[in-house]
């Protein structure tokens, strides 16, 4: 846990162009990573639900993008799907924690957000548990990722000083308000390449959301 209270740097605040966007998009699909750039909030909602097809068993990760977006609470809440989430909150952590490990590890999708997503086309994801880094990296049978335009960095120098001095920051923030600790960089999942065309993809909204 970090006890200091740290400052964001707001240089990582700023989206990248449309015109950069679509390149990113185009590296990624070089890497394998599925990718689509969203004009608008309800696009990125339309894509998601034809990438996450109705009935099917989804995961959602712990994401302020999926929060702002709704996506979360839609897809836990509505019923259209076999939603992982609401499961395990009703599972005993004492008694159930080996299910509970499996019912996370492998689901059938996991959407969430990403940190940072280079020029190139790398992909990088940091937290404090870890827990979905095991989904994104070969649990998952499908990844969906939803990424604002703020998080586009030039290599992966910069990637890990965007995670380090702006997603930390904020993160480490919401933690304290929410639960009364801080937060801390735990692991850091970088994807320079999908081994399996078609199962990770990638939605790069062009707007700013979440951290």
């Amino acid at each position: 846990m970090n006890d200091l209270v740290m400052t964001p740097n707001l240089r990582f605040t700023r989206p990248a162009s449309r015109e950069r966007l679509v390149r990113v998009a185009a590296a990624l699909k070089q890497n394998n990573i599925m990718a689509f750039v969203a004009d608008s909030r309800e696009a990125t909602l339309t894509k998601v639900h034809e990438l996450i097809p109705r009935g099917a068993e989804v995961f959602t990760s712990t994401s302020r993008t999926l929060d702002e977006l709704g996506i979360a609470a839609e897809l836990n809440e509505a019923g259209h799907h076999d939603a992982v989430r609401p499961k395990l909150l009703k599972m005993d952590r004492n008694t159930q924690h080996h299910e509970m490990r499996e019912l996370g590890a492998r689901p059938a999708y996991i959407i969430g957000s990403a940190h940072a997503v280079t020029d190139d086309g790398v992909v990088m994801v940091a937290s404090m548990s870890g827990s979905q880094l095991g989904p994104y990296a070969s649990g998952a049978a499908h990844v969906v990722w939803v990424v604002g335009a703020q998080k586009i960095v030039k290599d992966i120098d910069e990637g890990l000083q965007r995670i380090e001095q702006y997603s930390l920051p904020r993160e480490d923030e919401r933690m304290r308000s929410v639960y009364g600790i801080g937060s801390a960089i735990g692991k850091i999942l970088i994807v320079k390449r999908e081994a399996m065309p078609g199962r990770s993809s990638l939605i790069l909204l062009d707007e700013v959301i979440g951290f």
